[in-house]
């Protein structure tokens, strides 16, 4: 009981300590995930770029931790389901085992039961035989003596024999249960039965004892006797030890030598099986070595040798596997003569020594044979090579010379190193092709070798076990063999190598024939060994004999084996047949690649042509940008190499798998192989003989038909070569310098072979080695197999199922949301139900702890009660249990459900890694690409621009008019305009292949396996080379098109292209849109898809981590039930422990209720005899007794109490773990709830980056707009610039009539030339109408002109119509981003939110960590109040025991207490008695007897003294009777167990006496044996001797007769040899003319490839050339068209010149005479200014020393608007007009630095001088800046006052204006040409009269608008019209500049 107690305390505390360990790992989950969600909201960075870095390295990190994870999970379940199954099996065979313990023990109980009541019986009859036997034994003299030996011998025997059935029990009821507790079992009931067996002797001892006592009387017991028979007792018993001990020694030798011969048995078949191990690899180690020659180059007359031997060999290796089937199938007829053979083995061995020679003899004609095999093997196969590797190389050469042209004509401006790379590139191709063929030749060659072993192995076996019949065939063979080296040996180099390979292969053989008699001498030393044993160790026969049975049953289950073996074998060859169709499909996909790989090289070099003439064009017009192109170029070239490497890489990574497929099929073959050698040497001899003949009349049939393929060969070679010698038009010389060439290259490739050959070899050690790691590998292969199939599959259905595999992508994940979904419900549901079963275990750990109670509280009425509770207890425990199985059924749901969704999540996260990854590849190929397009663009608009100014030179040097500078620039623009078109276009194509690229990889990237990605990376870099490449060509076939589009548009002199350009640069934008946004959907749809899969990862995480450790706790829990309900481990155990313990407890009960009762009369009996003395020690007692009651009751209240409490803390944790539960769901979906609110932020920021590029490029195109529109302005102006140009023409030629018209009008011609003057008006007039007619064709040209500037403006409106559309766009895309910019704020402010929602959780989860922290605190204190509790226990246990002493201590007081009542009552009859006594002396007394009272009162008290002392000897009589009686049964017993004893010792020394002389028996049994044995071997000896003899003359004899066959063999075989001689040196010559026509038909070949490639050359140069000369030849038409229509438009120029010079001529005639009269004129005029110059002068004179007030106002005003640091010069000014020195002015000018200026300027402006009036300029210039001083200003200002204003006289010569001379310019704006006044510009030329034009109209200073804003200077402003001004006086030149210098002067 204490130690059940004890196991349910220890499983109390472990059940706490490991809630304790899943709440402190459940708060470290906790405590780490608030860790990285606080590193998480730490880490988030503004930047998209920095953040996808971020979150990339993230996935990184995660994806690596959730691989290793998932490993260490693969691990775990491989661990967790090995464990299952052992766990199953353990199960299965504990309840089978545990099925036939049940049965035996019931027996053994049954059979104990029997034994016990036996023995009980036995006992009984022994007690009253040893009674009677007291009864008639010696007196009590004798006692003392034996009492104390029989005592201690009695104790010691009854503690030695009543021990062991105690033990038996408690083994019976034990925790465990094994075959250890059976066989103990066993034993004990053996030695029960001895006892038995021994008490029955005893008694029928004691009978014949008691017997002769009562026959013979008191004497017999004689104590002489005694003590002999104790001595003989000890002695038979040290005996009895000795031997026992002895015979277990013996057992344990025995057991040690049967181990010992075991392992020797053992060793020794490990001994042989390595030996035979190494064998085999010594024979395939001779048989690489001999079969591996370096062969020189082959002859065309091996050839169908070759052919034939290959055909035999591989229809014997057919042959060789049908037998080896048939073999197989009477292998287990062979076994089952094992054993016959077995004694037959050494006849054979004797017979091995005679066949040993045959065998040596036969090998050496077989490695003869093999050697010829493999090397007319090796030369067909090197043939074969050879001319595969001859084409390879002659087409490489090929490629190879044209790349070396291709890059000749590059000008030399590639360096050497780019030809020495391309070299070594072409020579890696050439070596990479070389080793696939190597190892091609090599998987060939030990397919071979594999046969030829078969073949040698079958060859010996045969010869081993064949009769002297076989030598004729083998002899024949001999022959043969030996006229074809006589038939070699004349040939060439090969005579000497073959010899020496012969007698290499000789001296191995002789080696493996040495090892083998070793080996025959080993297993011969170990038979005699084996015999030496056999004579030894016969009494162990009939363990060998089991021995031999397991043998049989050893090769019966190999039987089953070697069939299991076959159908692998069949499997195998199956998978190799499809491993060869793979090999095929990925020879063909090569085969292919290789054939697009030279297509794109032939693609590359027409292009490198094409821009190497292109090029040298280019440098014909002296470009600039070609070391660009050529650079761009050659990064071209080695991107292309570069993928070329690549390629070649991944097939040579595909041809080293297809290798180690190869090697692996080959150890699979070899492990066939071997296994079938275990079967060779059970094959018949009539087969092989018959197998040698059939290959005899293969092989001839074979040559036949190699023969008749040859010469059919022949023919179809013969007719091939006439074919191409019709169409052949080659040069001989050629010929032959191609086929010396080839010749080369075949010595060169000869020199690699032989190399590779060495390689070969090498290889083949090297595979030796590799065997051991191939032979681990072969368990894996079925998983490679399905690896290849799935990537077949993964291969065939990449292209085809991209979109539907992302359809099943998103369905799946919907499929995997709902599983969660329903998976949390299922969760929930389990929650709730561990709840349910966590409240059940407390009600049962409550009803536990009551049976505790129950089991320890003595009640009266305690059976029916817990016999009710054991069975309450048997169904509750059958509930949980089927609830258990239940809730593991569940787990294992929610297991599975976990593993799927993992692996969903896994397949996830690599579709998303490689995504990534993929993302990654594209955005570098993309930079690539951009760059390389960057220098491609940049290099056609450096092209472009030297058109542009060879174009411009070419319009410089043509005489052009100034409309054709319009033209061009309208031209420039348009090709600016259609350059960044042309950008836009490439932009727009890099987009649409990055969207395209994009798609199909996710496309892709959804359907790989973590398998196979370096396969389908390989593939998809492939795919990638080649698109690339095709996108390069795309790249430059449109640039080749856009220069000649350009080269076109240069030609074509079209304008107004505006309008498309606009609209083609509105439908790039808009496209430009749509696909942005495409891009940003595509984009957001992938962000969102990743942060909904990394969601759905970390809420999938913390659900599998909350549930794993709820299945933990569950786990837990049951298996502390397990420990609780369940300790032994058994249900049936259990049930009979309680029913053992409802017995003891009703026992118990039935105990205390009668001590209870006992007790309870003793304290009343003891409480009524309080009075007396000596009743305190009982009272005493009873009163402790009752206080260690009460304190029982209160310890188990206490108990209770703290049970309870117990209870209470552990529903308060349940409580607090499923708020903890509530608690992790909620900061699950706060963790949603982040991670959706990061990605919206992530989203936004992408769409924010993306808005400002956007913007910035809306902005850069803006500016791009605002430019052109710039452009179009000044074109605009230029326009109309020629408009006004046209216009002034228009004017000018449209006023000369009208000046004609009014000129004559007032003119008074003088009377004498009357007649002339009419003659000239009539000439005149005639030449007016001639102008007219010239005004109405200007007029006519003017419409035209105005035709056109009308159309010109309607394209300006157009076009400004379509810049103001452009301009509300882009105000509209600006509003668009404002409302992206308040939508990202209003986002931000979101975000803000989320945030600080996300603070408040935090801090909530920091509640909850204190929370946490406070539970582990209370768990803690909880931990320490249950380890106070189970102390408690411990001391209730303790103070448990003591009460059980106590009671024990109550049961001996109450013996006593009996004992005094027996006393008492005793004292009581003696006071009746005293009382009678007493009463009687009273009744004396009353009669007066005083005296005999006295006497009778000291009678009364002797008597009662004498009554004491007896009763006082009665007790201690009794006593010491009791002592006697106790020391007579120990002194039986002892007897009993002595002669039990004598008499197993005497059975004992006769069986050993009988096994003694049976051993003897047998010795000489087997002795004799042997020694007939020996006779018999004799025997066989002589018999063995001579059939030797006899079959050595069989073997003369039949050497004889095969002498005679083999020269009549070869007779016929001279014969055969003859014609095959001739068949040989047909067939050599027909193959000499195969192999000229061959090289011939390749020359020829290779002569039409390269004229095919010449022709394309000259064709592509030629139509290059030609497209050139059209291109220049259109370029000169339309020139000349051009040049011809300005000359026409000169030509009309010149003749309308023409007709007005003629008329010109007449109006000169007129001119003339009207220019005499004007002179005449003039002499007047200048009479009259003789007279206003002298009334100037006078004027002068008298206005000489005035100033006018405005001038001085001005210069007032101006002094003070000018600034401070100028104003002394304006001041010196002054002085100096005013007539002060300069001294004086620098003297107050000084004073006025120290004083002022106001008292000086009011002192000499206060006098008032004379005044002058000012010359006012009659036409201001307009061209003064503000910026000059105010002394510069005045000084001009002066001299333009002080110039005559009077113009020269205007002749009307001067006005007929050349119509080739330009007209005035007009202002621009209309505010300059108000400013200047309408009397300079407003008027016409014809009425301004120069004469009567007045002083004072042209008044303004300055003109323009420059000057008439409030900014202009005041001196500079026109004088009003309000001020008074003097009239002005015309003076002359001369005295104004006197004037003048005069003031410079002062």
């Amino acid at each position: 009981m204490s130690s059940w107690l004890g196991g349910i305390g220890s499983g109390l505390g472990q059940s706490l300590g490991q809630v304790g360990g899943s709440l402190s790992s459940f708060t470290g989950q906790i405590s780490n995930f608030t860790k990285d969600m606080l590193l998480e909201g730490v880490e988030e960075v503004g930047d998209a770029a920095t953040e996808l870095q971020m979150s990339n390295s993230k996935l990184a990190d995660t994806e690596a931790a959730f691989t290793s994870q998932k490993s260490e999970y693969e691990r775990l379940r491989t661990l967790y389901s090995e464990l299952e199954e052992k766990l199953e099996a353990s199960e299965i065979q504990i309840k089978s085992q545990s099925a036939e313990y049940r049965s035996l023990l019931q027996q053994k109980d049954v059979e104990i039961s029997h034994l016990k009541a036996r023995q009980s019986g036995l006992q009984d009859e022994f007690q009253t035989l040893q009674q009677s036997a007291q009864s008639s034994s010696v007196g009590p003299a004798m006692l003392p003596v034996t009492t104390t030996a029989s005592s201690t011998t009695t104790s010691s025997s009854a503690s030695s024999f009543m021990s062991r059935p105690t033990g038996t029990h408690s083994g019976f009821h034990g925790d465990e249960m094994d075959l250890s507790d059976v066989l103990w079992s066993q034993q004990e009931i053996n030695r029960l039965s001895n006892e038995v067996l021994r008490l029955e002797a005893e008694v029928a001892h004691w009978r014949r004892m008691s017997q002769a006592s009562t026959a013979a009387g008191t004497g017999n017991g004689d104590q002489g006797e005694i003590l002999k028979l104790q001595r003989t007792i000890k002695d038979l018993r040290e005996e009895m030890s000795r031997e026992v001990d002895e015979h277990q020694h013996e057992l344990a030798a025995l057991q040690d030598a049967q181990r010992q011969k075991m392992a020797d048995i053992t060793r020794r078949h490990k001994e042989d099986l390595a030996e035979y191990e190494e064998r085999i690899e010594e024979l395939e180690e001779q048989i690489h070595g001999g079969g591996s020659p370096a062969s020189s180059p082959s002859d065309a007359s091996k050839l169908s040798e070759l052919q034939q031997t290959v055909a035999a060999l591989q229809e014997a290796a057919d042959q060789r596997e049908q037998e080896l089937q048939e073999m197989s199938a009477s292998l287990e007829e062979a076994r089952s003569k094992q054993a016959s053979l077995q004694q037959e083995k050494d006849e054979a061995q004797e017979e091995n020594t005679e066949l040993l020679q045959n065998y040596t003899r036969l090998q050496t004609s077989v490695t003869e044979l093999q050697t010829r095999v493999q090397e007319q093997e090796g030369k067909s196969l090197q043939k074969a090579q050879l001319e595969q590797e001859i084409q390879g190389l002659r087409d490489k050469l090929t490629a190879a010379e044209k790349e070396i042209e291709g890059l000749k004509s590059l000008d030399e401006a590639e360096p050497k190193e780019e030809v020495e790379h391309a070299d070594i590139l072409e020579l890696n191709t050439i070596i990479g092709t070389l080793r696939q063929e190597k190892e091609v030749l090599e998987q060939d060659k030990l397919d071979l070798e594999e046969r030829l072993r078969l073949s040698v192995e079958q060859r010996v076996s045969s010869s081993a076990e064949a009769e002297t019949s076989d030598w004729e065939a083998v002899e024949d063979l001999k022959l043969e063999l030996q006229r074809q080296d006589k038939a070699l040996r004349n040939r060439e180099e090969e005579r000497d190598t073959l010899m020496s390979e012969l007698e290499e292969l000789d001296r191995q053989n002789q080696e493996a024939t040495q090892h083998m008699i070793s080996v025959k001498d080993q297993l011969s030393a170990q038979l005699k060994e084996a015999e030496a044993e056999l004579n030894t160790t016969k009494d162990q026969r009939s363990a060998l004999e089991e021995e031999l049975q397991n043998q049989k049953e050893l090769t019966s289950q190999s039987a089953f084996t070697l069939n299991d073996l076959h159908m692998g074998k069949q499997q195998l060859e199956r998978s190799l047949k499809e491993m060869k169709e793979k090999l095929g499909n990925a020879q063909g996909q090569s085969k292919e690649a290789r054939r697009e790989i030279t297509e794109l090289k032939k693609t590359l070099q027409e292009r490198e042509e094409q821009l190497s003439v292109a090029r040298a064009a280019l440098h014909r017009e002296g470009e600039t940008g070609s070391d660009e192109k050529l650079a761009a170029k050659e990064r071209e070239l080695s991107d292309l190499r570069r993928e070329f490497e690549e390629m070649r890489s991944s097939q040579e990574m595909a041809l080293s798998e297809d290798y180690e497929l190869k090697m692996e099929n080959r150890r699979l073959k070899e492990e066939k192989e071997s296994l079938a050698a275990l079967s060779r040497t059970l094959r018949e001899k009539d087969t092989r003989i018959e197998a040698l003949k059939l290959e005899k009349i293969q092989l001839e049939g074979e040559l036949g038909q190699v023969e008749r393929t040859v010469a059919e060969q022949g023919k179809q070679y013969q007719q091939t070569i006439e074919e191409l010698t019709r169409a052949r038009s080659m040069d001989a010389s050629a010929l032959q310098m191609e086929h010396e060439r080839a010749v080369k290259l075949n010595q060169e490739k000869d020199l690699e072979i032989a190399q590779l050959r060495r390689d070969a070899e090498q290889l083949a050690s090297d595979q030796r080695d590799t065997n051991e790691m191939l032979s681990i590998t072969v368990a894996g292969q079925k998983q490679l197999t399905d690896l290849l199939q799935e990537k077949d599959v993964f291969m065939d259905t990449l292209k085809q199922n991209a979109s539907d595999r992302q359809k099943e992508m998103e369905n799946s994940i919907t499929v995997v949301k709902k599983e969660a979904d329903a998976l949390k419900l299922v969760l929930e549901e389990k929650d709730r139900q561990l709840g349910g079963m966590k409240e059940e275990n407390s009600h049962l750990k409550e009803e536990i702890d009551r049976l505790r109670d129950q089991q320890s509280r003595p009640q009266a009425l305690a059976e029916p009660r817990t016999l009710d509770i054991i069975t309450e207890l048997e169904t509750e425990i059958t509930q949980l249990k089927l609830s258990r199985n239940i809730l593991a059924e569940e787990v294992q749901t929610l297991r599975r459900t976990t593993e799927e969704l993992q692996a969903s999540l896994l397949l996830s996260q690599q579709t998303l890694q490689a995504q990534q990854t993929e993302l990654e590849q594209a955005h570098a190929r993309h930079q690539q690409t951009t760059l390389n397009y960057d220098r491609l663009i940049h290099a056609r608009d450096q092209e472009i621009s030297r058109l542009q100014d060879q174009l411009s030179e070419s319009r410089a040097h043509s005489p052009s008019v100034q409309g054709d500078v319009i033209l061009q620039e309208e031209k420039t623009q348009t090709l600016n305009q259609e350059n960044g078109n042309e950008k836009h276009d490439l932009s727009k194509v890099e987009i649409n292949k990055l969207v395209r690229g994009i798609k199909e990889k996710e496309t892709e990237i959804s359907q790989l396996n973590e398998k196979n990605l370096s396969l389908t990376r390989q593939l998809d870099q492939l795919v990638v080379s080649r698109d690339e490449v095709g996108k390069l060509s795309q790249m430059i076939l449109q640039k080749d098109l856009e220069i000649q589009a350009l080269h076109a548009r240069v030609s074509m002199a079209a304008g107004g292209g505006h309008s498309q350009d606009v609209l083609f640069l509105q439908q790039q934008l808009q496209a430009y849109a749509v696909e942005r946004e495409q891009v940003i959907a595509v984009l957001n749809e992938k962000a969102r898809e990743n942060s909904q899969l990394r969601s759905d990862y970390h809420r999938l995480m913390d659900i599998l981590s909350g549930k794993e450790a709820a299945l933990l706790k569950l786990q837990q829990e049951n298996q502390r039930l397990s420990t609780m309900s369940d300790p032994s481990g058994s249900q049936e155990m259990f049930k009979e422990t309680i029913q053992n313990l409802s017995r003891i407890i009703r026992e118990k009960d039935i105990e205390i209720d009668a001590l209870t009762q006992k007790c309870q009369t003793l304290v009343t009996v003891l409480q009524a005899s309080g009075g007396e003395p000596g009743s305190g020690s009982g009272g005493v007692s009873s009163n402790q007794f009752e206080e260690l009651l009460q304190e029982r009751d209160t310890l188990k209240q206490q108990v209770k109490k703290m049970e309870e409490w117990k209870q209470q803390v552990i529903t308060t944790v349940k409580n607090m773990q499923h708020e903890s539960a509530q608690l992790q769901e909620e900061l699950i979906k706060l963790q949603g709830q982040f991670s959706a609110d990061s990605d919206c932020s992530s989203k936004l920021s992408v769409d924010y980056a993306g808005l400002i590029q956007s913007y910035e490029h809306k902005e850069r195109r803006l500016g791009s707009l605002s430019q052109e529109l710039a452009q179009v302005q000044q074109s605009i102006t230029q326009l109309s610039t020629t408009k006004d140009v046209l216009l002034g023409k228009l004017d000018s030629v449209a006023l000369t009539p009208e000046v004609t018209a009014d000129a004559p009008s007032p003119q008074t011609p003088p009377t004498l030339n009357s007649d002339k003057l009419q003659e000239e008006i009539i000439r005149l007039r005639s030449q007016l109408a001639e102008k007219e007619s010239m005004i109405r064709t200007l007029q006519e040209n003017n419409h035209r002109l105005s035709n056109s500037a009308s159309d010109t403006e309607s394209e300006q409106r157009s076009q400004m119509e379509e810049a103001r559309l452009v301009k509300e766009r882009l105000e509209a895309l600006q509003r668009s981003v404002r409302e992206k910019d308040l939508l990202i704020k209003s986002k931000g402010d979101q975000l803000g939110h989320v945030s600080e929602a996300l603070r408040n959780r935090e801090n909530d989860n920091e509640v909850l960590k204190q929370a946490v922290t406070n539970l582990k605190e209370r768990a803690l204190i909880l931990e320490l109040d249950g380890r106070k509790l189970k102390e408690e226990n411990e001391l209730v246990v303790s103070r448990s025991r003591e009460k059980e002493s106590e009671f024990r201590a109550l049961q001996e007081t109450n013996m006593q207490v009996s004992l005094l009542l027996r006393e008492k009552e005793f004292e009581l009859t003696a006071v009746s008695e005293k009382s009678a006594t007493v009463e009687r002396m009273l009744k004396d007394k009353e009669q007066g007897k005083s005296g005999e009272l006295n006497q009778l009162l000291n009678e009364l008290k002797s008597m009662q003294e004498k009554a004491v002392a007896f009763q006082h000897e009665r007790d201690q009589v009794m006593m010491a009777l009791k002592q006697k009686q106790m020391e007579t049964t120990a002194v039986q017993t002892e007897l009993q167990h002595v002669r039990d004893k004598e008499q197993r010792l005497n059975l004992e020394l006769e069986r050993l006496r009988n096994h003694l002389l049976d051993i003897e028996d047998s010795y000489t049994r087997e002795a004799l044996a042997a020694e007939d044995r020996e006779m018999e071997l004799r025997r066989r000896v002589t018999l063995l001797d001579e059939r030797l003899a006899s079959s050595s003359s069989a073997v003369e004899n039949a050497s004889q007769q095969a002498s005679m066959q083999v020269e009549s063999l070869q007779e016929q075989l001279s014969g055969v040899v003859k014609q095959r001689d001739d068949a040989l040196i047909h067939l050599r010559t027909s193959q000499e003319q195969v192999n000229q026509y061959a090289v011939s038909l390749s020359n020829l070949q290779m002569v039409l490839e390269q004229f095919q490639q010449e022709e394309k050359a000259m064709y592509s140069s030629e139509l290059d050339r030609l497209k050139k000369e059209k291109d220049e030849w259109k370029r000169k038409a339309e020139r000349l068209q051009d040049q011809a229509s300005s000359l026409q438009i000169n030509l009309d120029e010149a003749s309308a010149a023409l007709e007005s010079a003629s008329r010109l001529t007449d109006q000169l005639d007129l001119k003339e005479e009207q220019v005499e009269e004007l002179k005449k004129q003039v002499e007047v005029r200048q009479e009259m200014l003789e007279e206003v110059q002298q009334k100037l002068m006078s004027l002068l004179n008298s206005t000489e020393g005035k100033i006018d007030k405005v001038l001085m106002r001005n210069l007032f005003l101006g002094y003070f608007h000018t600034p401070k640091t100028k104003r002394a010069d304006v001041l010196r000014l002054m002085g100096s007009v005013l007539g002060l020195s300069r001294e004086d002015v620098d003297k107050m000018l000084e004073e006025d630095g120290r004083q002022g200026v106001t008292g000086w300027v009011s002192n000499w402006l206060g006098g008032k001088g004379a005044q002058s009036v000012p010359n006012t300029p009659q036409r201001p210039t307009s061209a003064q800046t503000l910026n000059s001083s105010f002394s510069e200003m005045f000084v001009k200002f002066l001299e333009i006052e002080s110039t005559p204003s009077l113009p020269a006289p205007k002749l009307l010569m001067h006005e007929i204006t050349p119509l080739s001379a330009p007209p005035p310019r007009r202002a621009n704006t209309a505010a300059s040409s108000t400013a200047a006044g309408g009397a300079a510009l407003g008027k016409r030329p014809g009425e301004q009269n120069p004469f009567l034009a007045p002083r004072s109209a042209a008044v303004p200073l300055l003109a323009g608008s420059s000057s008439g804003g409030p900014g202009g200077h005041l001196l500079m402003k026109p004088i009003s019209a309000a001020l008074p001004t003097f009239t002005p006086v015309p003076v002359s030149a001369e005295s104004g500049g006197a004037v003048l210098k005069d003031l410079l002067k002062q």
